[in-house]
C-alpha cells in the first residue's frame, strides 16, 4: 500500500500535490460526502463544520489525554459527534430550506463559541466548588491544543474512503436511500406513502455528523493544532462549494470537489496572492455553465449544446400522431 501511495504521489509532485496535500484532499472528500447526505435528502444543512469540531477536539483529547490509538479516537470522535447531532436533529430538522441552514449555521457558531469559553467555563464552576481559584486547562480556548501527534496517514483516509464509497453504493439500493430519493422529491408525497419523514432526516442528519466528526479527527492529527477558528464560517462555505464543484447527482461529486478543490490552490501556487481569484472564478464558471456540477451528465449535455449550436432533440412525430389518434 505504501509503495503505491508513494507512486501515487510522485506522480502528483509536478502539479504541487505533496503527501500532506493529498492527505488533506482525501480528509476534504469525506467532508464532501458528509454534507452530500443531507443534500441528497433535500436537507440545506450547514452544521458540518461544528460537527468536524466536536470530533477534533474530542479525537484530540482521546488521543492525548488517554493514551488512546487513533482507531480508539477515531471511533470516539463519530460517537460524540453523532451523539450531539440527536438533540440538535429533532427541533432543527422540523425547519426547511434557508430557515433550516441558518439554524445550523447558528449551531456551529455555539459550538466555536463553547470551545472558545469551555476552559473558563469550567475553571468558574470548580472554583465555586473549591472556595477557591482553579485554573483548568483542555483545550486552550482560542490558543487551541498543539503538539498533537501526527497519527493520520495516507493509508488511513484511503481504506476509511473506499469503505465508506462501498457503504454508499449499498445505502442507494437500500430502503432508506429510497426513502432519502422520496422525501428530496416531495416530501408530502413520501409521507402520504408511508414513509417515517422526521425519522428518516434524523438518521440521514446523524449519519452526516458522524462522518464529519471523522474528517475531524483526521484533521486533528493530520495538522497537529486544533484551534476553533479553523472551524468557523469559512469552513462552512468550503464544505458547501465541495458539493457545488462536484454535483449531487451521485456521491461522486461531492468527493471530486474535495480533491479538486483541495488541489487546486496547490498547483496554482505560481500565481501567488491571484490564485484564490483563480479559484473563485473556476467555480463561478462551474455554476454558470455546470450547474449541477462537474459530474452530472444533464449539464455536460447541455454545456455542450450550447456552445456547439445543436438544438435539443424533437420530439418523435410518430408518437405525436399515434397520440392524437388515440385522442
Amino acid at each position: 500500500m505504501d509503495a503505491l501511495i508513494n507512486g501515487l504521489i510522485e506522480i502528483l509532485k509536478p502539479i504541487g500535490i505533496t503527501e500532506p496535500v493529498f492527505q488533506f484532499m482525501l480528509v476534504n472528500a469525506i467532508l464532501g460526502v458528509s454534507i452530500y447526505l443531507t443534500l441528497y435528502c433535500g436537507l440545506f444543512s450547514l452544521a458540518n463544520a461544528g460537527f468536524m469540531a466536536i470530533g477534533a477536539y474530542v479525537g484530540v483529547i482521546l488521543t492525548q489525554s488517554f493514551d488512546l490509538p487513533l482507531f480508539g479516537a477515531l471511533l470516539g470522535g463519530m460517537i460524540a459527534a453523532g451523539l450531539i447531532a440527536i438533540p440538535i436533529g429533532i427541533p432543527t430538522l422540523r425547519l426547511r430550506d434557508i430557515y433550516l441552514a441558518i439554524a445550523t449555521i447558528g449551531f456551529g457558531e455555539i459550538v466555536r463559541i463553547m470551545i472558545l469559553n469551555f476552559d473558563d467555563f469550567i475553571g468558574s464552576i470548580l472554583t465555586l466548588v473549591q472556595g477557591e481559584r482553579v485554573r483548568f486547562t483542555l483545550i486552550e480556548g482560542a490558543r487551541g491544543i498543539k503538539g498533537i501527534p501526527k497519527l493520520t496517514e495516507s493509508w488511513h483516509l484511503i481504506l476509511f474512503l473506499l469503505i465508506l464509497m462501498f457503504f454508499l453504493t449499498r445505502l442507494h439500493h437500500s430502503r432508506l436511500g429510497r426513502a432519502m430519493t422520496a422525501i428530496r422529491q416531495d416530501e408530502i408525497a413520501a409521507a402520504s406513502m408511508g414513509i417515517n419523514v422526521v425519522y428518516v432526516k434524523n438518521v440521514v442528519f446523524i449519519m452526516s455528523a458522524i462522518l464529519a466528526g471523522a474528517a475531524g479527527v483526521f484533521s486533528g492529527h493530520l495538522t497537529r493544532i486544533v484551534t476553533p477558528q479553523a472551524f468557523g464560517f469559512d469552513k462552512t462555505v468550503d464544505i458547501l462549494a465541495f458539493a457545488v464543484l462536484g454535483g449531487t447527482s451521485t456521491w461522486f461529486g461531492p468527493i471530486v470537489g474535495g480533491l479538486v478543490l483541495t488541489a487546486l490552490p496547490e498547483s496554482l501556487r505560481f500565481l501567488k496572492e491571484y490564485r484564490g481569484v483563480f479559484t473563485g472564478l473556476v467555480l463561478l464558471v462551474v455554476i454558470v455553465y455546470l450547474p449541477g456540477g462537474l459530474i452530472n451528465t444533464t449539464s455536460w449535455s447541455k454545456f455542450i449544446r450550447r456552445f456547439t449550436n445543436r438544438p435539443e432533440s424533437p420530439p418523435d412525430e410518430n408518437s405525436g400522431h399515434s397520440t392524437t389518434r388515440a385522442n
